[in-house]
């Protein structure tokens, strides 16, 4: 099944069919003390240079986080998705832990955004589902809980299967969970790979959702911030 997601005026969609889909992550102030910086100071002057960037290198999606210390992080992110949507048209997949920012953010998103993320872990499901469903959101599932990384595929079928479940009791349909089978560092498990490969194949073929992947350790240490 596939998964829609939108912008004000710019729909795309992810499905095992359908063509690679490019998340930007550069709009990130983690291990970005500069842009940190900036971002404390109110100058939001380096978030529209990024997500210029990002568009003319091929993103498909922009993800957009906020998180840094002593900020008012719902206010913070709020401010950088208004205007990221007057920049660009293309859609956004939010990205926050904090319960109040994801609710600040999914309040001023024109569109149907992609909520980054949740995990199996009961208080996480009962937190973030209910904003899923209520904004009309789609979400992405990690297939971890309070145990850590499962070092099984069958045991992230069985953390996929709790999360897509979980969030079919708060109405949001399958096509909406979008699962992270969770793609480890060949460096440091040779068999990374191969339990990664197994974990989709079993979570498509039991579950039938989308899944998708980014490695655990690039992130916005990327130079082009494109993983």
């Amino acid at each position: 099944m596939d998964t829609v997601l939108s912008s004000k005026s710019k729909t795309i969609t992810i499905g095992s069919d359908k063509p690679f889909c490019i998340i930007g992550e550069r709009i990130n102030p983690t291990s970005r003390k500069k842009f940190s910086e900036e971002l404390r100071e109110g100058n939001l002057d380096t978030v529209v240079v990024d997500t210029n960037a990002q568009v003319e290198a091929g993103a498909d999606m922009l993800d957009v986080n906020a998180g840094i210390p002593l900020v008012d992080e719902a206010e913070l992110l709020s401010k950088m998705l208004t205007l990221i949507q007057a920049t660009t048209d293309l859609p956004i997949c939010i990205d926050s832990s904090v319960i109040e920012a994801l609710e600040a953010g999914l309040g001023v998103y024109e569109g149907k955004a992609l909520v980054n993320s949740v995990t199996g872990e009961d208080e996480r499901l009962d937190e973030i589902l209910p904003l899923v469903a209520k904004h009309g959101a789609a979400v992405i599932g990690l297939a971890n809980d309070e145990t850590g990384i499962p070092e099984t595929a069958e045991q992230r079928l069985e953390i996929a299967t709790k999360i897509v479940n979980a969030a079919g009791d708060h109405g949001i349909p399958p096509e909406d969970v979008v699962i992270d089978p969770l793609a480890m560092t060949v460096g440091a498990d040779t068999e990374a790979v191969t339990t990664t490969l197994h974990a989709i194949r079993l979570i498509r073929d039991n579950l039938g959702v989308t899944c998708a992947w980014a490695p655990r350790t690039c992130r916005s240490a990327c130079p082009s911030g494109m993983c």
